[in-house]
């Protein structure tokens, strides 16, 4: 199982990796409010808006890489979920979940696993929430396969993720990381999740372009008032598709 690198436990070379685990900035962050507001909050009203034959309850949702488990409480609210489970491949950060499930009084099953082996029976699910977890990993196609075997025919996949524009960029590069090799583009991560057996209706995509996402993090247009050309490149990307 991976670790989160720390001073003194060497790397594991990147060949026998199946998941890139975070700087110690990047596990702060995702604690922060500024994280929990501007970036996931965000990312499922979004998501929400983009579900097709919105129903009241989701039975069984699993949230991949739930790390610090900010999403719990969102996604608790916004889909009433009979059985809520939080993957993740660090003990630390399921121990930091289970603090935040508790705070919240939310019931959650806590599994430690890698996303391209998932320790759940197939057809077994009916949401999958993956945010800002599938730039981490290596081996993306094999996570995708196991977030269509796991969901039962018809179930949603929640996928909001960075693009390679964004990850690539300056200022990712200096405080995170990530396996580089890996990253795509808005139209290849449509593709592959097409091509993974997930249908996908024009109008559950997203391309959010938040201040946080451009490289020079919206100041331009906050302060300057210069607006961003309508040709830039996506640097974020938010779906909901649906498993054949």
């Amino acid at each position: 199982m991976l670790q989160i690198d720390k001073p003194g436990h060497a790397p594991q070379p990147p060949a026998q990796r199946d998941h890139v685990p975070e700087t110690r900035f990047g596990i702060w962050f995702l604690n922060t409010e500024t994280w929990a507001i501007h970036v996931l909050r965000r990312a499922v009203d979004d998501l929400e808006r983009l579900i097709p034959d919105r129903r009241d309850s989701y039975g069984v949702i699993v949230d991949v890489g739930c790390g610090w488990g900010r999403s719990f409480e969102l996604l608790q609210r916004r889909f009433a979920p009979s059985a809520l489970i939080g993957i993740d491949v660090s003990t630390e950060m399921l121990q930091a979940a289970a603090a935040e499930a508790g705070k919240h009084g939310i019931s959650v099953d806590l599994r430690q696993a890698n996303s391209a082996s998932l320790p759940l029976p197939s057809e077994s699910v009916d949401m999958v929430f993956c945010h800002q977890t599938f730039h981490h990993l290596v081996d993306q196609d094999s996570a995708l396969r196991e977030f269509h075997r796991v969901l039962k025919p018809g179930g949603l996949l929640l996928f909001a993720e960075s693009t390679r524009k964004y990850i690539h960029s300056w200022i990712i590069r200096l405080l995170f990381r990530h396996p580089m090799e890996v990253q795509k583009t808005a139209e290849e991560y449509l593709a592959m999740i097409r091509d993974s057996g997930f249908e996908i209706e024009p109008q559950s995509i997203s391309y959010p372009y938040l201040w946080w996402s451009r490289g020079d993090l919206g100041i331009l247009e906050r302060v300057l008032r210069i607006r961003p050309s309508p040709r830039h490149e996506e640097t974020l990307i938010n779906v909901v598709a649906r498993r054949r």
